[in-house]
């Protein structure tokens, strides 16, 4: 008898804590807002080129991030990542992603490093529709700063 009283109690803690959860999960579902479009008519596509990837992202003027994208991330792997089609893939991706969701209209583009897929980044960017107000290169030059590595040996 005292097995069966044990149960029931067991039995009814479960319950309680099954109608705990359900409570949080449903408080938790009302309490998400949904976010609202916000309009960026001018942004900022920085495009680091390096001999590996290419990487584009799209930001507002105050340096807030958009939408970014990538060669990797476009789908291509390996030395394939490092090509001017690749970049241009990306460009394309995070252009549409800006032009449809955020209503951009004009850019400013800067680039940044001594990739192959600097210009053909920049081509996409204004094939697909955003208007390009200045190019700027951002590639940090030393003035003798550090001491290179050491040359290869193939």
């Amino acid at each position: 008898m005292a097995k069966n009283r044990k149960q029931r109690k067991t039995r009814h803690k479960h319950r309680e804590n099954r109608q705990l959860v359900e409570r949080r999960r449903s408080a938790k579902k009302n309490s998400r807002k949904k976010r609202e479009k916000r309009i960026v008519p001018h942004g900022v596509a920085h495009i680091a080129a390096s001999f590996n990837n290419t990487q584009i992202t799209i930001t507002d003027s105050d340096g807030r991030t958009l939408c970014w994208s990538s060669s990797g991330a476009v789908g291509f792997k390996g030395s394939r990542k490092g090509t001017p089609y690749a970049a241009q893939q990306a460009s394309l991706s995070t252009a549409t992603t800006a032009r449809d969701q955020y209503g951009m209209k004009s850019i400013e583009v800067r680039i940044q490093g001594p990739g192959s897929g600097r210009e053909s980044a920049v081509r996409a960017l204004a094939a697909a529709g955003l208007h390009i107000v200045v190019i700027r290169d951002v590639t940090p030059i030393p003035h003798n700063g550090c001491r290179p590595p050491k040359r290869r040996r193939v």
